[in-house]
């Protein structure tokens, strides 16, 4: 017997039947979101059906190979996500490039740390425990990741004359952008600190709650929920890092010059 409550289809209909009170208010009101929800709506259902039907078949197979590909696929659609949220990006493939490969580094740094050291899965790649966690830590990572590139840019550009203007006076292209730099880097770490800060008090977290929800005492959940946060954290910090960093060399030249050149919006 199932320690679990098993949904039946005709349980997530009525549940999705909520979404016409959403509906109905946006045409009542006009705010022209009806279409937007009904869309976000349809793929969220095929998305996720596709999403379970692959994991089954990759927990079936248990093969290094396919693990990979799926995490690469996964990187592969979060650093189109992460470039697509920013008002300014870099030209060619830096846009796509560099948070991408900042995300991969961090989220596969910390996936790989977490599947050696405290889950001792075996094997290491079970795509069991290895994609739930990359998932978990990549979608926190991607959030990060664009919002502080997002701000970087943004500041930079804003802030043109007053960097040029430091840059002139002798001051070293990481100087002039000390205070963006440092805005950037606290904006992609903010949600990061406001999702730790309020588990518990304020809400329960996914993982907790579906732990619960499957039987596993409340204890053990809460757990496996601050393994997870910490992990988030440390990718987050990690990968918001890196692009930070990435971002700042490619806004420079070996003449110390800004190179707004190098930027396009959306």
């Amino acid at each position: 017997m199932n320690s679990y409550i098993e949904l039946s289809y005709m349980d997530i209909a009525l549940a999705g039947m909520l979404l016409g009170i959403n509906a109905m208010l946006s045409v009542y009101y006009k705010l022209g979101t009806e279409k937007r929800l009904v869309i976000a709506a349809v793929r969220m259902v095929v998305q996720l059906t596709l999403v379970g039907l692959i994991l089954k078949a990759l927990f079936a197979a248990v093969s290094p190979w396919l693990t990979l590909l799926a995490a690469i696929v996964m990187v592969g659609f979060a650093g189109r996500e992460a470039m697509a949220r920013q008002e300014r990006h870099f030209k060619g493939f830096w846009g796509y490039g560099l948070g991408t490969g900042s995300m991969f580094a961090a989220a596969g740094t910390v996936t790989f740390f977490a599947l050696a050291t405290q889950f001792h899965a075996d094997p290491w790649y079970d795509p069991r425990y290895a994609i739930p966690i990359l998932g978990m830590i990549l979608g926190n990572t991607m959030t990060g990741v664009s919002l502080a590139l997002d701000r970087l840019l943004a500041d930079a550009d804003d802030g043109r004359a007053r960097i040029e203007a430091r840059l002139a006076l002798g001051h070293t292209f990481r100087e002039a952008l000390q205070m963006p730099l440092r805005n950037a880097m606290r904006a992609g770490l903010i949600p990061t600190v406001n999702g730790m800060a309020a588990a518990g008090l304020v809400s329960l977290p996914g993982m907790m709650t579906g732990q619960i929800l499957a039987g596993v005492e409340p204890v053990q959940a809460v757990k496996y929920q601050l393994l997870v946060m910490f992990l988030i954290a440390g990718g987050t910090a990690l990968g918001v890092f890196a692009a930070v960093m990435l971002a700042l060399k490619r806004l420079t030249d070996p003449r110390q010059r800004l190179r707004l050149d190098r930027l396009q919006g959306k």
